[in-house]
């Protein structure tokens, strides 16, 4: 504890918390998330037949996860949308990675250096939507634990949770796939990372002041 207290981690992370994810973080996260759709069977195939089914797929793989998160706290599905600036940017990635002339987007984000970085960028995303989810639930719901359980969890895996209707999009049903019944790494670890923030909190009834600041600083941008 004294070598966490003399390195001051916690003003670290604190710092770190407050550098803006717009647009660089963001910008890697949309492009893992569509890199993922472009490895699904018939995803190219789609995006030439029907170009408009194909967007709303990659939408749903960048924002799915605020989706599924205003709809568990029922609050307007569609307000992130709002946001036209992270909307486009996601556009802008969907574009590229599927009409790049010789694929050479796709070729440059998925040589594995530059795919390592961009990979790690996006789990960075993935803590602050799990921590955001935690502090909206927590604002509505003080005592609800499990409310918070599931809003952290949904944030952090919304896209996987949504795979079923991604695939309805593109005309394929595979109901063996349910993220429910055949739960991810991922969605296990943001139920992990739920429990270390409550821990962390030492306290039931209120969450960590620097979460609190940290969500702050990011509804903030």
């Amino acid at each position: 504890m004294d070598l966490i207290s003399a390195l001051s981690l916690g003003e670290l992370a604190l710092s770190f918390s407050r550098v803006p994810l717009f647009p660089v973080f963001d910008l890697s996260y949309f492009i893992v998330s569509i890199i993922y759709l472009k490895y699904e069977p018939g995803a190219v195939e789609l995006s030439r037949r029907h170009p408009v089914a194909s967007w709303l797929c990659a939408m749903l793989h960048c924002f799915g996860s605020y989706i599924l998160a205003d709809l568990l706290l029922g609050e307007p599905i569609i307000d992130y949308f709002s946001n036209s600036s992270s909307i486009l940017l996601a556009s802008a990635v969907w574009y590229l990675i599927f009409f790049c002339p010789l694929d050479l987007f796709y070729k440059c984000v998925c040589f594995l250096p530059v795919k390592l970085i961009f990979v790690a960028m996006k789990e960075v995303v993935r803590v602050r939507k799990i921590a955001v989810g935690i502090h909206h639930a927590h604002h509505h719901y003080h005592h609800g634990w499990f409310i918070m359980i599931a809003t952290g969890w949904v944030k952090g895996s919304g896209v996987a949770l949504l795979s079923n209707l991604e695939q309805l999009l593109r005309g394929v049903w595979k109901p063996e796939t349910n993220e429910i019944l055949h739960m991810s790494f991922s969605s296990t670890g943001d139920q992990n990372g739920y429990i270390l923030v409550q821990i962390t909190a030492g306290n039931a009834e209120t969450l960590p002041a620097h979460l609190a600041k940290l969500v702050d600083s990011r509804l903030g941008e």
